[in-house]
């Protein structure tokens, strides 16, 4: 069994994204006797790469490759998949993924299991993914050569296993592909803009806060802490604080080094956004909340007793 994994570059680095599907290959390659290898199209993340535990980084070396295009992106990763005769291609659910691997899908005839949450190797390639907003999990089986994308935060970046990797650089054909597809200016979040996926704590308030005069009281914590400020969607939907801010599956999905939800009850809507984290610290006076289920440290008490003296221990420790 051959799982090829693309990586992504973004910025200067590897897309996290990459890494935490490269973790996902890794756990589901040692339930299938399988070996994985990492295809990328810049040179730049080569190096990056040898240290993983792989068999093999793949360069694909093209100047039609230096900017995103769909068909040349398509394009290249078949000729790759042919000289590897690779049995799955594993990539991270970013949007560039989402533009360019339904197209792969189709030119290679071969199933397409998008936006995986994880994958069961124990019985032959499964693909697990969430409908109705989280609620269910759905597996997904088939047989021949199979794409899958993991959604973020379905594996955690800092399980990848480290090693040793060999290097080599592919040439490829793409004289043939039209330029017909040009890419247009790379997207930019809007002023004020803010990705909650690099922070390493979030503080997340909820609907227990009662209205939007006590946000400060979360803001206060969250300055405390040095974290970034989230939120459940109700209080987004009340206007309390904007979209930017909502986690979860019509939000972010965001994996910190800690997470404390604030007044949360933690649907599972909730839940697919911020489960992944490190350690989860829940505050809510009701202790059948489901966000005790998945927390590591619960305090069942009045957030409005608790967030003051909790700020005030933080400042007085740093001081």
């Amino acid at each position: 069994m051959k799982i090829l994994v693309y990586i992504q570059r973004d910025g200067d680095s590897i897309g996290r994204n990459s890494i935490e599907a490269l973790a996902g290959a890794q756990k589901f390659a040692a339930e299938l006797s399988g070996e994985v290898m990492a295809v990328c199209l810049d040179s730049s993340l080569t190096e990056k790469l040898t240290g993983y535990n792989i068999s093999e980084v793949i360069t694909v070396s093209h100047d039609g490759l230096n900017t995103y295009s769909p068909l040349h992106f398509t394009a290249a990763m078949e000729q790759v998949i042919a000289d590897v005769s690779a049995n799955v291609v594993v990539f991270g659910h970013t949007y560039q993924v989402r533009d360019w691997a339904p197209r792969l899908s189709a030119r290679l005839n071969a199933p397409f299991i998008s936006d995986c949450v994880d994958a069961d190797g124990s019985t032959g390639l499964t693909g697990i993914r969430q409908v109705y907003q989280g609620k269910i999990n759905t597996n997904i089986s088939a047989e021949g050569l199979v794409l899958m994308s993991f959604q973020s935060g379905a594996f955690r970046a800092d399980s990848v296993e480290t090693g040793s990797a060999a290097a080599r650089t592919m040439d490829v054909d793409l004289s043939s592909v039209p330029a017909t597809i040009r890419p247009g200016e790379r997207f930019k979040e809007s002023k004020g803009g803010v990705d909650l996926t690099r922070a390493e704590v979030v503080v997340s308030v909820g609907r227990g806060i009662g209205k939007e005069e006590n946000i400060p009281l979360v803001k206060d914590l969250k300055e405390s802490l040095g974290a970034e400020l989230g939120s459940s969607r109700p209080v987004v939907d009340y206007g309390w604080l904007p979209h930017e801010r909502q986690i979860g599956s019509s939000g972010q999905v965001v994996t910190p080094k800690m997470y404390l939800a604030v007044g949360i009850s933690g649907a599972i809507q909730h839940q697919v956004g911020m489960k992944g984290s490190d350690n989860i610290v829940a505050i809510n006076k009701d202790p059948n909340a489901p966000i005790f289920e998945i927390a590591d440290y619960g305090v069942v008490a009045d957030l409005f007793e608790i967030l003051p003296k909790l700020s005030q221990s933080i400042k007085d420790y740093k001081s």
